[in-house]
């Protein structure tokens, strides 16, 4: 089989572009690299992207026919030493945690919702067999 390195985009349909693009600069820092009517692309660390499109705006388009409804869900990966330091940093910039839940093999999340109530998951090492 041919290889696989990994996921490269994940994309979230949101209300207002502009309000996603601040919560998700302003909790993790990620750097808008390219935007556009229809969407905004924020670098994740490692060669990762975060693509915040405008609901409803992609699906009228032909070539890029695909659009999201509804609340969704994505983890992002957090070191377990700063486990404590995420939740001081949410705490201080009033990002409620829905959730702090110890996984079976000794991982812990912690469950939050950006301007869209998606469901933000910060996963330490623990989570997966193979996280």
């Amino acid at each position: 089989m041919p290889r696989l390195n990994g996921v490269l985009e994940t994309a979230l349909y949101v209300d207002d572009m502009e309000r996603s693009t601040r919560f998700y600069q302003a909790l993790f820092g990620f750097e808008v690299i390219a935007s556009g009517e229809r969407l905004i692309a924020l670098a994740v660390p490692g060669p990762q992207v975060l693509l915040l499109f405008k609901k409803k705006l992609s699906a009228s388009l032909p070539i890029t026919a695909h659009d999201g409804e509804g609340q969704l869900h994505l983890a992002f990966a957090i070191p377990a030493a700063d486990l404590e330091k995420w939740e001081t940093a949410l705490h201080e910039k009033g990002v409620a945690i829905e959730e702090k839940k110890q996984w079976e093999l000794g991982g812990w999340s912690l469950y939050i919702r950006d301007p869209d109530q998606h469901l933000l998951e910060l996963a330490t090492p623990g989570v997966w067999r193979n996280y």
